[in-house]
């Protein structure tokens, strides 16, 4: 295998450096009168310059000037520190409100108007001695009708007076319903049947005997284990206890509207009863 090597030949190099000569030559060589030309016109450039400088430099100092004004205008423009306004307590009597007195009206329904004749007096005594509220029974309106006046000192008495009256016409007891004008954490649920399963017929009719039990003992059975009071007025059943004890019973009577038998809601709720002696305790 042969090499070659090729080399430029001498006359290509000296051409190249002629060239270079050549290109050099007119930077260094200048005429007299052109380097004096040159010099003037750097003199007259440098004049131009020094007044652009000094314009940079009249700029850059009014910033500094308008920065420092800023400061001085925010400085002087703070506002005064002023203390927190201290109010003194309302009285007593400023609680109360001084606006018209508020009045409810409390449907009774007809089968409910025999009975509460007969316990009226059991009604609305502890309407006008614990609440200090004004009752009336309006019979055109077939409503009882309950307003706050100047000796009503609790702001939420008239809506205990109506859980109270609306607890007895929905079918408790006139004891039981006392419990709401004593107690604070006590409430009244209501529901349909049909709200957990649309039953029609004779499927309507067992449903209702699942909850009520032969002679009531069903229904007997998880008041005591819930701790709660339960009437059934035809499809609508109503519970009145507080919030965990209403989850209990309601939950109880979906079972047997859902078809469980009687023994397997009775060992849930033995269950259930089990652990809430062991929370009292």
């Amino acid at each position: 295998m042969v090499v070659l090597h090729t080399q430029a030949s001498t006359s290509e190099v000296k051409h190249k450096k002629n060239r270079r000569k050549m290109a050099k030559k007119p930077a260094r060589i200048a005429p007299a009168g052109g380097a004096e030309d040159s010099e003037d016109q750097e003199m007259e450039e440098q004049p131009p310059a020094a007044e652009g400088s000094n314009a940079e430099e009249h700029h850059e100092t009014n910033w500094v000037d308008g920065d420092d004004d800023v400061m001085i205008d925010t400085d002087t423009a703070a506002p005064p520190t002023v203390d927190a306004p201290a109010f003194p307590p309302l009285p007593a009597s400023a609680q109360r409100t001084a606006l018209k007195s508020e009045i409810r009206r409390i449907p009774i329904p007809p089968h409910r108007m025999t009975p509460l004749k007969k316990d009226w007096v059991n009604i609305f005594s502890p309407l006008t001695e614990m609440l200090q509220l004004q009752v009336r029974m309006n019979v055109q309106r077939k409503c009882v009708e309950i307003r706050t006046s100047k000796h009503t000192k609790d702001i939420g008495a008239i809506q205990k007076g109506a859980d109270f009256v609306k607890a007895y016409a929905l079918g408790f007891d006139v004891n039981d319903s006392i419990a709401l004008l004593r107690l604070d954490d006590l409430y009244l649920d209501s529901f349909e049947i049909k709200d957990v399963k649309t039953l029609h017929g004779d499927h309507l009719s067992r449903a209702i005997g699942r909850i009520a039990g032969q002679d009531g003992k069903t229904k007997f059975t998880i008041e005591n284990a819930s701790r709660t009071r339960i009437v059934l007025a035809d499809t609508k059943i109503h519970i009145l206890g507080s919030f965990q004890n209403i989850k209990i019973a309601r939950d109880a009577i979906v079972s047997l509207i859902l078809g469980s038998p009687p023994g397997k809601v009775y060992a849930g709720l033995r269950t259930v009863s089990a652990r809430m002696r062991q929370r009292a305790m």
